[in-house]
This record gives C-alpha cells, structure tokens and sequence, in this order.
C-alpha cells in the first residue's frame, strides 16, 4: 500500500496531537484519577470483607 508522503504526515501531526491532548488530560486531572481509583479500590475491599463475614 503507498501512503503519499503529505499524507503520512498530515496522519502523523494528528497523531501527534491526540497523544499530546490525552497527555495532557491526564497531567490535569492525574488527581483527581488517583482519588477515583484508591476509592474504587476502597471499595472492592469493603466488598471483599463483607463477603468474607
């Protein structure tokens, strides 16, 4: 398959892009992910404690 060579790139920038964007959604609300999942994680311990009585 040949991939003219302006449209590798354009598909590279975007790629790029999206990359960038998801990092940096990550870096914003890393917080915010963290308290999420130690909560979640609280909770499937809960659960586990009361199955196991």
């Amino acid at each position: 398959m040949y991939i003219d060579p302006s449209t590798g790139g354009i598909l590279a920038q975007a790629l790029i892009g999206i990359f960038v964007a998801a990092s940096g959604v990550v870096l914003v609300f890393s917080r915010r992910i963290k308290e999420g999942i130690a909560r979640w994680r609280r909770r499937s311990r809960k659960d586990e404690e009361e199955q196991d009585n």
